[in-house]
């Protein structure tokens, strides 16, 4: 294990914006990652932790030590008639290991295909796609304290997932490294959820009336990359905002000015709007300032084309943000974590 220092970062994040970290190591197993916890304590630095890079926007140099986690593997647990636990380790591409559970015909991520990133983000973002978020096959989480280097297991409860959200973005938040997350997933009768997005008119236009999770897959993938830019064409990290959620009557206003609004009511009361709409419908979708932009195809992705540095991505949804609250009274929040 090598400590680096004013190491650059722009190849280790999807939107390839130039940031240097202070100091930079990569760990490949427990004790190369406990000697840089301790490297980190005996110099009192911030610390952030690197996977696929995904879902992280540097707006600065990062004043501290970046750990690129190299932790790879993974393992059946236990079996039942119905279901399996299957552990993966935290740098494990999270696109390949929902491949991996497809080819043993394990059923629940099919839905979360090609959503970029590694698996130890999965439980921090509480990632979701297509009506399905991951907090439903998560069993446990694996952890190391910081402080100490002590192992810590979270339960799905106590990983209090939410909306995008987790246990690991609030009170926990820089406290622990994810080493490894343990889903449970079925084995046969799987449970298939096709009614979101455009899911089921695909399948219908495949001629496919009785899908498999392989065909599921095969579908998300298909929509995801009709609307959604490859990082390693144009820098993005995926969807950049949150869909917001409103009460009921401030969605009934919102419908009797805007008819055509996109969207999806809540067994609690509440009303998820689509955040895609409202940012396109401000005007957004497509434009471009000097090298960071809104893609042409989906309005919830900020793009890179070149050189654009963190805090024109970051400004530019600051303008964004305005525009939507100021059009039509919803508040969007951001889903990408921003690093200072």
């Amino acid at each position: 294990m090598e400590i680096l220092e004013h190491y650059s970062l722009k190849s280790y994040n999807t939107f390839g914006v130039e940031s240097n970290a202070r100091y930079f190591t990569e760990v490949s197993n427990f004790h190369e990652l406990k000697k840089a916890l301790l490297f980190r304590r005996q110099h009192d630095l911030k610390m952030l932790f690197i996977g696929g890079g995904s879902n992280m926007l540097f707006v600065d140099d990062f004043d501290g030590i970046v750990i690129k986690l190299n932790l790879k593997g993974i393992e059946i647990l236990k079996e039942t008639e119905d279901h399996v636990w299957v552990k993966a380790m935290a740098s494990e591409n999270w696109h390949e290991f929902v491949l991996y559970t497809l080819s043993q015909d394990f059923g629940g991520l099919e839905n979360l295909s090609l959503i970029p990133g590694n698996v130890g983000t999965a439980p921090i973002q509480n990632i979701g796609a297509y009506g399905v978020e991951v907090k439903e096959v998560i069993d446990e989480v694996e952890t190391l304290e910081i402080e100490t280097g002590n192992e810590r297991y979270f339960t799905n409860e106590e990983c209090r997932f939410a909306y995008r959200d987790s246990i690991f973005k609030n009170e926990a938040k820089g406290k622990y490294a994810l080493v490894s997350v343990t889903f449970k997933l079925t084995k046969h009768h799987h449970n298939l959820q096709t009614s979101y997005g455009a899911i089921q008119s695909e399948l219908e236009a495949r001629g496919i009336t009785t899908p498999t999770i392989r065909d599921i897959s095969d579908v998300v993938i298909a929509i995801r990359q009709s609307k959604l830019p490859d990082p390693k064409d144009i820098g993005n990290s995926g969807s950049f905002f949150k869909n917001p959620y409103v009460t009921n009557a401030v969605y009934e206003t919102l419908k009797s000015n805007y008819p055509d609004v996109v969207a999806y009511p809540n067994a609690d009361g509440t009303v998820k709007l689509a955040a895609a709409w409202l940012i396109e419908k401000a005007g957004w979708k497509g434009k471009r300032f000097g090298d960071a932009g809104i893609h042409e195809k989906q309005a919830l992705v900020l793009v890179n084309y070149g050189n654009a540095t963190g805090r024109e991505i970051y400004d530019l949804s600051e303008a964004i943000m305005q525009d939507v609250e100021d059009k039509f009274g919803v508040k969007i929040k951001r889903e990408v974590n921003i690093i200072h």
